[in-house]
């Protein structure tokens, strides 16, 4: 990068962590430190709940995901705005009726305390990975433009974070949260604008499109119904329902973003909103990565976005590098002057519009088939290789194409998108292992300087142990699926035990308890086995717990049950 970028970057990260704690300073108790003192807008909420999911992996990671796989990953996203409708009804004034620091204090009311201390448990083992996979996402940018070992990386991304996190707590968050996502929104919007314009002269919006439709990168609606096919209508909208119903409902990073609301309005109206902008903000994210196959169609790409990978290949392997490097060069050139042939024919209704299209897809199946080899051969020859070069396709495009200064905006968007995301979660996991375990299996009570000590010690500690899982983070593929497949081994159960417990008055604690770990036993063992693609397993989860606790109802005649 240049110096200018370099100045940009700096300045962009530094201001955002002075604003954190300054925003944040004067904290004096746990209603501050966890909760903001409820005093959040709902423009706030809905700003926070977005930049919570929408963290650098989603920047970072779809653009290469729809340039692999197409569009239809936004069928992912169909069942939420159902989801949002459920969570308002239901989840949202209870939680706010009993003024809970974490969603499962209700669990404690509603069952017992080892139903509420399991449920935590499940969640602080699924979010802590999680969160360390959302450190790597911009480790990688640094390792990239720096050259730096990826581990120093990971320290360096996750100790800046917590900085403004371990000081000024869910106020801090909530409001750097708001500026990082404005700021994120703009420059990918931009970012956008910049892809169209360095398209080759006389190659337009409407001429990219027109390509990666005929590449079937455009495949945002799947309708036939396969129970392994990761992404069609079916899974979003059943699978994305339950996955966003948990997600959302009792995903403590999340219900941590709406408690903080001034009343249940404000929190309703943030997180309904957010149903309805977040599949045009995805479906925008996700048309950058089509787009992007388009302009490589045009240009030459390279035969492997993860150029240090390819680089370890071609000093181990120079021959076998010197084969593909071959083989690429001749199909690179058939593949832009078919592209080229189609945008001249396209209008003309020629014939030769047939053949240039089918010369194109045959020429994108065996460049397809030339990039598995090289991967393969990469892995092969360097086990701590990154499994993919996915998450490295925008990076791409963006350190090989953006003008000056653009670069280092762009970069600071997706360490600004980490952070929301991140500082989020470490302030969730910190309230629940603090109120949920610790305060719980304590042998004496402590004063509120005590507990905001403590809140701000669980916040360092997750800060370490997410910091730990993103040294292991390299051999997970597509970082965006590999956060919502580990989000769907835990949320189907973690959802069955809320809507038991909303829905089904007669069972009691230690029946949804058992009830609960048969679930997770069930869904670990039907991913283990390949059974169905993972959208479902919050499906099964949420069944499960649900069918188990019915079905121990023929068994255990349960005490009276107090209704909240």
């Amino acid at each position: 990068m240049s110096n200018i970028d370099w100045a940009v970057l700096i300045f962009t990260l530094f201001a955002v962590v002075a604003y954190g704690v300054f925003i944040g300073r004067g904290q004096k108790n746990n209603a501050s430190y966890l909760k903001a003192d409820n005093k959040m807008p709902w423009y706030i909420v809905l700003l926070g709940i977005m930049a919570t999911q929408a963290s650098a992996i989603t920047f970072l990671s779809a653009p290469g995901q729809a340039y692999t796989d197409g569009m239809r990953f936004v069928q992912y996203y169909f069942g939420l705005p159902l989801a949002m409708i459920v969570i308002c009804i239901t989840f949202i004034p209870i939680f706010q009726k009993l003024n809970v620091y974490t969603a499962y204090e209700y669990l404690e009311n509603r069952f017992d305390k080892k139903t509420r201390v399991l449920t935590s448990l499940l969640f602080l083992f699924s979010r802590g990975l999680s969160t360390g996979i959302s450190i790597y996402a911009p480790s990688i940018i640094l390792s990239s433009v720096l050259n730096w070992n990826i581990y120093l990386t990971n320290i360096l991304t996750g100790g800046i974070l917590l900085i403004y996190t371990y000081v000024g707590g869910a106020k801090a968050i909530a409001h750097t949260q708001k500026l990082q996502f404005l700021i994120i929104l703009g420059t990918m919007a931009f970012a956008g604008y910049l892809l169209i314009q360095h398209m080759p002269d006389g190659i337009g919006f409407k001429d990219a499109l027109y390509l990666a439709g005929k590449s079937g990168k455009l495949n945002v609606i799947t309708t036939e119904f396969d129970w392994k096919d990761k992404y069609n209508i079916w899974s979003g909208l059943i699978g994305g329902f339950f996955l966003a119903l948990s997600y959302f409902g009792t995903d403590q990073s999340q219900v941590g973003r709406y408690i903080t609301a001034k009343d249940n309005t404000n929190a309703k109206m943030g997180l309904l909103l957010n149903g309805l902008v977040k599949i045009p903000m995805q479906f925008a994210i996700l048309l950058i990565g089509a787009l992007l196959f388009a302009f490589f169609s045009l240009k030459p790409a390279p035969i492997y976005f993860n150029e240090r990978s390819y680089k370890f290949l071609k000093e181990k392997s120079p021959q076998q590098a010197a084969d593909f490097e071959k083989e690429h060069n001749v199909l690179e050139q058939q593949f832009t002057r078919q592209s080229r042939t189609i945008l001249a024919e396209k209008d003309k209704q020629s014939p030769l519009l047939g053949v240039a299209i089918a010369d194109f897809k045959a020429t994108q199946s065996k460049v397809k088939d030339l990039h598995t080899r090289v991967e393969e051969a990469i892995n092969q020859s360097n086990y701590n290789a990154e499994k993919t070069d996915t998450n490295y396709i925008f990076l791409y495009f963006v350190k090989n194409t953006l003008p000056v200064g653009m670069v280092g905006l762009l970069f600071a968007v997706i360490f600004l998108a980490s952070w929301g995301s991140i500082s989020a979660a470490l302030n969730s996991l910190a309230a629940c292992s603090l109120k949920d375990v610790h305060l719980i299996f304590g042998t004496k009570a402590v004063d509120d300087e005590t507990e905001l000590k403590y809140s701000r010690l669980h916040t360092l500690g997750w800060g370490i142990f997410s910091i730990a899982v993103a040294m292991f983070a390299t051999q997970m593929g597509s970082l965006i699926e590999a956060v919502n497949v580990l989000g769907s081994l835990f949320y189907g159960p973690i959802l069955g035990i809320f809507l038991v417990a909303f829905y089904f008055k007669k069972i009691d604690g230690p029946l949804v308890f058992i009830a609960a770990i048969l679930a997770e036993i069930v869904v670990v063992a039907v991913y283990e086995f390949d059974i169905v693609s993972f959208l479902w397993l919050n499906v099964i989860g949420a069944a499960a717990v649900i069918g188990f606790s019915l079905l121990g109802l023929l068994f255990h005649k349960p005490k009276a049950v107090v209704s909240q």
